[in-house]
């Protein structure tokens, strides 16, 4: 795999701007904006981006950082879930509590904000605090966007809990987008200020990335990514006025800059120190580039992936008919189409195979549709499965993957017929389900205790840690149990926009 990022370089570059733009001020309020650990899409965009290269840029900051983390109450009420790993934001926001606390890190609590009295914020802050995690709420700001003098007052920012901090860099970030970093910065800094304190604001967002073109492909990954926020990449009108640049911004900040800068003059009774949303941000990602061509190509692939998963969001009612569009627009914007993502047309010609040979038949209930399933692995070579009344298409790829790669021969079982068959009766005739063929995440823990009496499940099962960071399609929605698996396995995996089942109630099985 092709390296096209540089992570020493884009260290030494991003530490040394946010310590220049501390000691401006007797504190600063930076907002990290994008995911903080496990940044997923940076990796997928940036071959070579180490997910945690944040967490790696805190720790040389740990003497001087402490952490506040924001979670918005209707992400909490609403249970709404981090896509790339499948659990709810409130579940990550304890996840990574933990983990900043093993590095060292100083975790000073947690924001919950635009609260209202929903009772689950209510249950979540009981929860943190009986596990000693100081929490505070911020509320709906009153008279905001355009009622300055009302925003900065008691009856605004004001009646906002106000957070005690102790060094000079307090780093403002959550689990998702939308959780009110922004707001709980100048909340912070409308306190500070008040307490005769001077106190500064600036946010590090990885992307788009301000110093590439608006058109750049690393760019336009960025707004794939950002379609069911509504996002746009635009050129900073104010920092072209200003200084006669061009620079790439996106509009939420291009929108709220006349704010900010109206609600900083009139907290501090002093000019703005930015005059443009640019001039905000400390972002060195672009620095750490040394392949743009293996990054352009890296960016394709990745508005690919979040066309499909924009159509089978749509096929699940999960966002609308404008997102589709919108993502079909960004793929014809740099020139790509579904095909041109590797494993697409192998998961597809895997299942036309098998309806050709006549497998996979309605044999359970009339209810199962063929489906074909396809892995590149990272030698270049394509694995395919397709499911069977044993076995999903995904768990059979899975299983011919690992085959393949540790030199078993196609007829050796991993998993015995007898076991698979003993887990069927289990999942059809003890407990009633109607699907009892295998997922992948059951395929896992029968591929682990075969290790027992198996050799060469004991080999193969060695072999899955090469999956990790492997393309993967699917040409039906993946049930639960798959993406399960597949997600612990760390394979990038995509899907058509089809169920695997035409009964209703088998359609999340």
């Amino acid at each position: 795999m092709k390296i096209g990022f540089d992570n020493e370089k884009y260290l030494s570059e991003q530490s040394e701007e946010i310590r220049r733009r501390a000691e401006k001020y007797g504190k600063l309020y930076l907002e990290f904006g994008g995911k903080l650990m496990n940044d997923l899409h940076a990796a997928r965009c940036l071959p070579g981006y180490d997910p945690n290269v944040k967490l790696r840029l805190l720790q040389t900051l740990k003497d001087q950082a402490e952490i506040l983390l924001c979670i918005y109450s209707g992400d909490i009420e609403h249970k709404k879930m981090r896509a790339d790993f499948g659990i709810s934001y409130a579940d990550d926001a304890m996840k990574l509590i933990d983990d900043l606390k093993s590095l060292g890190l100083l975790v000073r609590g947690v924001v919950i904000t635009r609260y209202d009295g929903q009772p689950a914020a209510q249950q979540f802050r009981q929860s943190l605090e009986n596990r000693g995690i100081s929490v505070w709420f911020h509320y709906v700001t009153q008279g905001y966007p355009s009622d300055v003098a009302t925003i900065v007052s008691d009856e605004g920012y004001g009646k906002n809990d106000y957070i005690p901090t102790e060094r000079p860099i307090v780093v403002v970030t959550a689990p998702g987008p939308g959780s009110g970093k922004f707001a709980t910065c100048l909340s912070q800094i409308f306190h500070e200020s008040r307490q005769g304190r001077k106190a500064g604001y600036s946010k590090f967002e990885s992307f788009p990335v301000w110093n590439m073109p608006l058109e750049h492909p690393l760019n336009v990954a960025y707004e794939a990514a950002t379609i069911d926020l509504k996002d746009y990449n635009m050129i900073d009108p104010y920092h072209l006025q200003a200084y006669g640049i061009q620079t790439v911004n996106y509009n939420r900040d291009v929108g709220a800059y006349p704010l900010l800068r109206a609600i900083w003059e009139k907290m501090t009774d002093g000019e703005c120190p930015y005059k443009s949303p640019t001039d905000m941000g400390v972002n060195r990602i672009g620095f750490g580039i040394v392949d743009d061509d293996v990054v352009k190509e890296a960016s394709k692939q990745e508005v690919i992936r979040r066309y499909f998963r924009t159509i089978t969001d749509f096929a699940m009612g999960m966002t609308d008919r404008d997102s589709v569009a919108r993502a079909d627009a960004l793929m014809q914007k740099v020139g790509v189409k579904p095909e041109d993502r590797i494993p697409v047309e192998s998961a597809r010609k895997a299942a036309q195979d098998a309806r050709d040979a006549g497998k996979g038949k309605e044999k359970e209930g009339g209810s199962a549709i063929v489906s074909g399933a396809a892995i590149q692995l990272k030698d270049g070579r394509i694995i395919t499965g397709r499911n069977s009344n044993e076995l999903h298409a995904t768990t059979a790829m899975v299983l011919n993957a690992v085959k393949t790669l540790a030199g078993i021969p196609a007829q050796i079982h991993l998993i015995a017929p007898n076991v698979i068959q003993s887990v069927a009766h289990l999942k059809r005739d003890l407990l009633r389900g109607s699907y009892p063929s295998l997922s992948l995440e059951e395929a896992l823990i029968g591929l682990a205790v075969s290790c027992t009496t198996n050799p060469a499940a004991a080999i193969a099962t060695e072999k899955l840690v090469e999956l990790r960071g492997c393309e993967v399609h699917l040409t039906h929605i993946a049930p639960p149990g798959d993406q399960a698996g597949l997600r612990r396995l760390g394979c990038r995996f995509t899907s058509d926009p089809y169920f695997a089942s035409n009964a209703l109630s088998m359609a999340g099985q």
